[in-house]
């Protein structure tokens, strides 16, 4: 079982920056690939960006050049740093951490961009 805790959600103004955080418990965590989803209210989730157990990385177009996923094996954490952040980047961020056949999810964290 992992469980996921995400932080460093908030209100920041156009332009502005965040960094999420997702702390994973359990063992593997290196083995894992990790992600970030978002939903807006009345849209369906969906991915922003994600990680592989080898550091290979991908990106929504919305959010490449702006987003920079990463993660510390030692620490069990896994980030997202968000720089010139728009109003459309408003959303629930939630982690999801994929070791097949298993998949969890955190609890989210809101993320409002004020214009």
């Amino acid at each position: 079982q992992v469980q996921l805790v995400e932080s460093g959600g908030g209100l920041v103004q156009t332009g502005g920056s965040l960094r999420l955080s997702c702390a994973a418990s359990g063992s593997r965590f290196s083995l894992h690939t990790m992600a970030w989803y978002r939903q807006a209210p009345g849209k369906q989730r969906e991915l922003v960006a994600r990680i592989t157990s080898v550091g290979t990385t991908i990106y929504a177009d919305s959010v490449k050049g702006r987003f920079t996923i990463s993660r510390d094996n030692a620490k069990n954490t896994v980030y997202l740093q968000m720089n010139s952040l728009k109003p459309e980047d408003t959303a629930v961020y939630y982690c999801d951490s994929l070791y097949a056949p298993r998949d969890y999810w955190g609890q989210g964290t809101q993320v409002t961009v004020s214009s």
